[in-house]
């Protein structure tokens, strides 16, 4: 059997978590004692490593406010995720999709900005302990647009470039699957509009799961043929 690897981003794609981190930056802002963010900021920066996302929110502050700053947004993050009625929902699709690139053999890798802790997090939270063959995050190395995390996954799961599709929201994503040499597969729900993800250098934006379902399954008869 031809081997497949889909690596899928978590925020923006596989999960809406868009006011929650909407909520962690404006937490930041209030504890740096600065005025709140605007959405529009934040989401650019969704995908990157926080350190890295922080400093361009701030780009006037010093190396050791930027420290506090990752301090103050984990902090609010987790201080979130131990609310009773806390969740990072699903997009609707995002489980049948997984489940069914599972059943048809496809192997399934995680690239997130997301740290060591956040990825822990969020398998817990949807069951997902089964599910990812591997999962590469920013504590491992060079986060986004660096194509380390992409990879790290394919020397993990014995898969080639061609062999290899990069599912994310931002055009940090795409940066980083162009820069890996495999396919780009943008989709438009998430942090970045369809125009950015496509001038990031996406081969293709799926406005909604039936659209990316097709793509996947494009992408694996381009293989077995």
């Amino acid at each position: 059997m031809t081997r497949k690897l889909a690596v899928w981003d978590v925020d923006g794609t596989l999960v809406d978590s868009r006011a929650v981190i909407f909520e962690a930056a404006k937490s930041v802002f209030a504890y740096m004692q600065l005025p709140p963010p605007e959405y529009d900021a934040v989401r650019q920066i969704v995908g990157l490593s926080l350190a890295e996302g922080l400093s361009q929110l701030l780009p006037a502050m010093s190396h050791a406010a930027i420290d506090r700053a990752v301090t103050g947004y984990k902090d609010a993050f987790q201080a979130m995720h131990r609310r009773p009625d806390f969740v990072e929902p699903l997009y609707d699709g995002a489980a049948d999709c997984l489940e069914r690139l599972r059943r048809e053999g496809w192997l399934i890798a995680m690239a997130t900005g997301k740290s060591r802790r956040g990825v822990e997090t969020i398998i817990e939270m949807h069951g997902w302990a089964d599910l990812f063959d591997s999962t590469h995050c920013a504590d491992d190395g060079p986060g986004k647009p660096h194509p380390a995390m992409l990879l790290e996954a394919m020397r993990a799961l014995g898969c080639e470039r061609h062999q290899t599709i990069m599912i994310g929201d931002t055009s940090h994503d795409m940066r980083m699957a162009k820069s890996a040499g495999v396919y780009a597969q943008g989709v438009s729900w998430g942090f970045h509009t369809h125009a950015e993800v496509l001038a990031g250098g996406a081969d293709h934006v799926a406005d909604d799961f039936v659209s990316l379902n097709k793509q996947l399954d494009a992408f694996a008869k381009r293989l077995e043929a």
